[in-house]
């Protein structure tokens, strides 16, 4: 268990609500005392002017006080002639570690971040949320539900697991499942029996009603979890130097608790 606060450091994109929101959600949950952490310094590799979705989380985090640090991948890209990403990403953590070295924190949250950081997660104790189960799809979000749907999945969820340069596959912490098929999506099954799901996912895209269903359902459950797991943490409930003999906490009582609150 921690002395005083749990020191964090927080990676993001910022592309848009999911990442916005599960920032809001730590934010809210320190300041109403339920988490003992504070935030060090937000660092997104976006810079003000290049997306909506990332200049509204960048304002954010400022006009909370937080010290931002921006260092755009499309520009670090662009000025070492536009070499191939996996070529440069570990002179882009290299760059990163510079600009965050003032910072002194025990823990980095990889919110939304979408690059892979190979230096970056041996250098700091990391942790990344992924949208779903330890044997569930691995990729981004968007891939993760087409999975599910494709394979016609019972249930899905999301984790919380420490940053190696593996992607998602580091030791899992925390968890917390849901069900995908029941009342609330009956319907939206129904209407893509016997059709293809790549057909589904060209035509219609992430407009289809059950992709929305399944991602609505996972972002009311990502920052719950989030919250749930730096508590834990913090509490000394989940240990964070021999997690690789641990089996993960299921937190999914915990999370349904948070959603059914009025």
């Amino acid at each position: 268990m921690t002395t005083g606060p749990l020191r964090l450091g927080w990676f993001s994109t910022g592309n848009g609500e999911g990442s916005y929101g599960l920032l809001k959600a730590t934010l809210d949950a320190i300041d109403s005392g339920e988490l003992n952490a504070s935030i060090e310094f937000v660092f997104c590799n976006r810079e003000k002017g290049q997306a909506v979705g990332s200049d509204r989380f960048i304002d954010f985090t400022e006009s909370r006080g937080i010290p931002t640090i921006t260092l755009s991948s499309r520009r670090f890209r662009r000025e070492h002639d536009n070499r191939r990403w996996a070529e440069l990403r570990e002179e882009f953590d290299r760059a990163v570690l510079e600009l965050i070295e003032p910072y002194q924190v025990d823990l980095t949250v990889n919110a939304g971040y979408m690059l892979i950081a190979p230096l970056l997660c041996r250098v700091h104790l990391m942790i990344n949320l992924h949208p779903a189960l330890p044997d569930g799809p691995a990729g981004m979000w968007q891939n993760v539900i087409w999975e599910l749907i494709e394979s016609g999945a019972d249930e899905t969820g999301a984790m919380v697991h420490i940053v190696t340069e593996e992607v998602d596959g580091g030791p899992v912490l925390s968890t917390c499942r849901f069900p995908t098929h029941g009342p609330a999506t009956s319907a939206e099954w129904s209407a893509l029996a016997g059709k293809d799901a790549a057909e589904i996912r060209a035509s219609e895209g992430e407009d289809n009603s059950l992709f929305k269903a399944i991602r609505q359902a996972g972002l009311e459950r990502e920052r719950p979890l989030v919250v749930e797991t730096l508590k834990a943490i913090a509490e000394g409930r989940i240990s964070l130097d021999d997690a690789e003999d641990r089996p993960a906490i299921d937190l999914s009582g915990e999370v349904e608790s948070r959603i059914s609150r009025p």
